[in-house]
């Protein structure tokens, strides 16, 4: 969609990665009970006779990452870039005064309120209000 996303756009595209990132944390909660249920599955049978219940759990995982997957290529294509399953955190690439920047929204959050530097990731999260106060890009550390 874009390379770069403005503050702005980034807010109003909040809704929809919202829901899309709702729905991979939503799959992923039940791949991980998918997993657990086929592993418990799996300690109860034996290597001549394969669980239908293991086959069954091990199905609905592989359908659930395949979802996951899919969820993940939306918001490729939507230009932001997925970070993390714990927190849904999402980094939209944009540009102030022509320096790069990571808008920085976690999954919950109102609106895009933290930005960070290209490769600070989540730990190195700042309000927003810090960048456009001073109105001038970042300083680079040497």
């Amino acid at each position: 969609m874009t390379s770069r996303f403005s503050l702005d756009l980034a807010n109003r595209m909040l809704p929809l990665v919202s829901r899309i990132v709702g729905d991979i944390l939503d799959h992923y909660r039940q791949w991980q009970q998918a997993v657990e249920a086929f592993e418990v599955a799996t300690a109860n049978a034996r290597v001549d006779r394969p669980s239908p219940e293991a086959e069954a759990h091990q199905r609905r995982a592989q359908l659930l990452a395949s979802d996951i997957q899919g969820f993940q290529s939306e918001l490729a294509n939507l230009g932001v870039e997925f970070k993390g399953f714990e927190l849904g955190l999402v980094d939209f690439p944009g540009e102030v005064d022509g320096h790069p920047v990571m808008w920085c929204w976690k999954y919950g959050e109102s609106a895009v309120q933290h930005w960070h530097e290209v490769d600070a990731g989540f730990a190195g999260r700042q309000p927003v209000e810090t960048l456009l106060a001073s109105n001038a890009p970042p300083e680079r550390e040497p």
